[in-house]
């Protein structure tokens, strides 16, 4: 079996639904980014907080905030897994946009990866 799908549920034959290595890298990258510190009990470390920060007002230092705070966990929690290699964030209306550049520390394959969130 390969790695269990984030977010957890069957697949079309009732079974567990497993995804590639690379889709299984961006469920991660995408765990770290919107979990909040504290929200998991057996890790209170985990996340970035990256959801906390978007109420904060636009500002070219609240930007290099957050790319900081964000490469950072990534590096933290999924060191191990990729590289990474840029981050931007963009707050637009009520919507975070993050893009994740990233290189698989196995295969040295490049990726980039975007995620949104309403907030």
């Amino acid at each position: 079996m390969g790695n269990i799908d984030f977010p957890f549920g069957p697949d079309r034959r009732g079974r567990t639904a497993a995804t590639s290595d690379e889709d299984h890298i961006r469920d991660l990258i995408e765990q770290v980014l919107f979990t909040t510190p504290g929200e998991r009990v057996n890790r209170p470390d985990f996340g970035c907080g990256l959801l906390q920060l978007v109420f904060a007002p636009n500002s070219i230092e609240l930007a290099a905030t957050t790319q900081y705070i964000v490469q950072g966990a990534l590096q933290q929690w999924l060191g191990d897994l990729i590289q990474v290699n840029a981050v931007a964030v963009e707050n637009r209306d009520a919507i975070l946009h993050v893009q994740v550049n990233f290189t698989i520390r196995r295969t040295q394959q490049t990726h980039a990866t975007q995620f949104q969130r309403q907030v």
